[in-house]
């Protein structure tokens, strides 16, 4: 191997598979930060920081996830619009009765980097609350 070539992934050799993954009595963070690295790529060797590399997503069962400790009671997702009066505090225990797919869609979501790629690879990531799911013809 020659030492002086550096790999870079071109946008037309990208070969993205779709995973599911079965979120039943799994913790949090530590799903949201598989699925993050999975979403970017960095599970694979050909990683390449500037091209979104990943695979697409599938999280079965996403109201299933367990937050640990007393974070279901003492968790909180703070909204503010600018506004006065526009502060709005929901609870975890709320928001998984609420929006169930949220709450992890929230982790992964901010787990990813801050930048123009983050709102290409975040569409990837597909949420659903029951077992089933409408992308069985990509599996």
């Amino acid at each position: 191997m020659d030492m002086n070539r550096c790999f870079f992934l071109r946008k037309e050799d990208r070969a993205p598979k779709w995973r599911v993954i079965d979120a039943n009595g799994k913790i949090l963070g530590r799903l949201a930060t598989q699925i993050a690295d999975a979403l970017r790529g960095k599970d694979k060797a050909i990683y390449t920081p500037h091209t979104d590399c990943g695979d697409y997503i599938i999280v079965i069962n996403a109201d299933k996830v367990v937050l640990t400790g007393k974070k279901l009671a003492q968790k909180e997702y703070i909204n503010y619009t600018g506004w006065m009066g526009g502060k709005k505090v929901i609870i975890a225990k709320d928001m998984l009765s609420k929006h169930p797919t949220k709450i992890l869609q929230l982790a992964v979501k901010r787990m990813l980097p801050k930048n123009r790629l983050s709102d290409q690879v975040i569409k990837k990531l597909k949420l659903y609350v029951g077992t089933n799911h409408p992308h069985v013809a990509q599996v």
